[in-house]
């Protein structure tokens, strides 16, 4: 293979004189005469305009540019080679990217031990994920931007999307420890939250669509959960926040829970799911990605 003038093999060689320290055990590794070694380099010195090794000595020594050049080598070489892996494991059925979609609500722990097994299984797939507001995940699945998604479903899982189960997470309505609705000393009702900011995530593409547990007349949308958490903090409003996310800050008293009467939240938290689009099932990767959430978090 060549990229221009220039060679991948002419690269291997002087990868090769570097890694052994001579022309003759590069020629030995690569199992080439050594007159193919050294003609090899001194086409690559003529094509290139430059002096690759200081060869006064008794062994010959990489110059500066050699040395630099060396580097830029390796990456080259690595990166044909996984130019290689991908194309053949294309041939072999499996996807050419894997794309998965996670709403932002999705605590990242759970899912690590199945990414790295992913990664050793499949390890020069190349893996994209996106992160965006709720209701992203669902919306990049109907667009055939993700294959996969780790997200909510609410109030359930629409017809045109097969969805399971993984694991539940807790909602636990909190504000920062100044804010009044802290001090109340009995559940809210809806006229003690009405009149504070409610701090909520949207759609930025649909902010106007469809919102749940919605209890004040003054909203404030936010896309990014950690964003929300710093307005949280710093005593703009109050919202519902995944346990995962604010226990830390409720146990140094930054945060407070609320109890709220009658809270339309699920007590043992909402579910989130791994789905994909019915009429279009994922390719090996993302089949055998979903085969092991389900087999490490489902009940």
């Amino acid at each position: 293979m060549s990229l221009g003038s220039l060679s991948l093999d002419q690269l291997r060689v002087l990868v090769a004189i570097a890694d052994t320290g001579s022309f003759s055990a590069a020629a030995r590794q690569l199992r080439r005469a050594q007159s193919a070694i050294s003609q090899a380099v001194a086409t690559l010195e003529q094509l290139q305009d430059v002096r690759l090794f200081d060869r006064s000595g008794h062994r010959p020594r990489l110059t500066d540019i050699g040395e630099v050049l060396v580097e830029q080598a390796r990456l080259v070489l690595a990166s044909a080679a996984r130019f290689e892996a991908v194309a053949a494991s294309n041939r072999s059925g499996l996807e050419a990217e894997l794309a998965v979609a996670i709403d932002p609500l999705v605590p990242t722990a759970p899912l690590i031990e199945s990414l790295h097994a992913l990664r050793a299984t499949y390890p020069d797939l190349p893996v994209s994920f996106s992160t965006e507001g709720l209701g992203g995940a669902l919306r990049r699945l109907r667009n055939d931007s993700a294959a996969l998604a780790i997200c909510l479903l609410l109030p359930a899982a629409p017809e045109d999307i097969v969805a399971y189960p993984l694991l539940r997470i807790d909602m636990i309505p909190v504000v920062a420890r100044e804010h009044p609705l802290a001090s109340l000393g009995r559940p809210a009702t809806p006229s003690d939250l009405e009149p504070h900011v409610q701090l909520v995530l949207s759609d930025p593409v649909e902010p106007n669509g469809a919102s749940y547990g919605l209890s004040s007349a003054r909203l404030w949308r936010f896309v990014d959960v950690g964003r929300r958490l710093d307005f949280l903090r710093a005593g703009f409003g109050w919202c519902r926040m995944p346990g995962h996310l604010v226990e830390e800050s409720i146990a140094a008293g930054q945060l407070v829970r609320i109890e709220i009467e009658d809270d339309p939240t699920p007590r043992d938290g909402l579910t989130i799911y791994a789905a994909h689009r019915r009429d279009r099932a994922p390719g090996v990767a993302g089949r055998w990605l979903l085969e092991e959430l389900k087999r490490r978090l489902c009940d």
